[in-house]
């Protein structure tokens, strides 16, 4: 199960970064794409994650004059990770500098449902799909593939193509028999219980024993599979 916390995975761009490029192009069409080199180079993208740089074109009315020292960028530290303002400085006697305005945009693959899937609806390859998403349009947890999670039951209607959420999805689902696995560094015990909770991924559930009669928590690790480390 691929879980991708948004909050670790958000397009970062480093800010202050500068680097210095040989050259003394006034070519607007060149600055551009030494612009996008850039920024694509000093952000950091999410696991299996896209990008795209969007440069608009350089306002014709400005007379930008060929640089005879090294051009110098950087990205100031007010900027948000989405609108960056990249700055080119030329050292020249008669130096000038210039504000370029770059669109970032980061997708991710997010599991999202192929039609509308009532409450209870089983999880699997038929109903679901990957596409890439926008990074701020997602919050909270999201899955990356169905692997993880096929078998699990949904706990809330899913309209089409909404963006399957790993806490809205019940791995160890209340009224179904579960495997419940004790362990240790030194033993293992396999035993058998029925959820008195509903649970997803990682989530502690309440669980009857079917020898015993005791109620325990355990944690939720597959399909109607609980783990209790001893």
């Amino acid at each position: 199960m691929n879980y991708i916390k948004l909050s670790l995975f958000i397009l970062v761009v480093i800010p202050l970064l500068s680097v210095e490029c040989f050259g003394n192009t006034s070519n607007k069409n060149e600055l551009i794409e030494l612009v996008k080199s850039f920024v694509k180079s000093n952000i950091a993208v999410p696991s299996k994650g896209r990008i795209e740089i969007s440069v608009p074109a350089i306002d014709p009315r400005i007379n930008i004059k060929a640089c005879l020292s090294k051009l110098i960028l950087n990205i100031p530290e007010n900027h948000n990770g989405r609108n960056v303002n990249v700055k080119i400085v030329c050292q020249d006697k008669a130096p000038w500098q210039l504000y370029i305005p770059v669109k970032v945009n980061t997708t991710i693959p997010v599991l999202v449902s192929t039609q509308v899937l009532a409450k209870g609806s089983i999880i699997n390859e038929t109903n679901t799909q990957v596409e890439y998403k926008t990074t701020i349009s997602l919050r909270g947890e999201n899955i990356s593939d169905v692997g993880g999670i096929s078998g699990g039951r949904l706990m809330r209607r899913l309209s089409k193509g909404a963006v399957v959420s790993p806490r809205n999805i019940c791995l160890v689902c209340k009224g179904e028999s579960v495997t419940i696995i004790a362990k240790s560094k030194d033993f293992t015990i396999k035993s058998s219980g029925v959820a008195l909770t509903n649970g997803s991924y990682g989530k502690q559930v309440r669980i009857k024993n079917n020898r015993s009669g005791r109620v325990i928590n355990a944690r939720v690790e597959s399909i109607n599979k609980v783990v209790i480390n001893l």
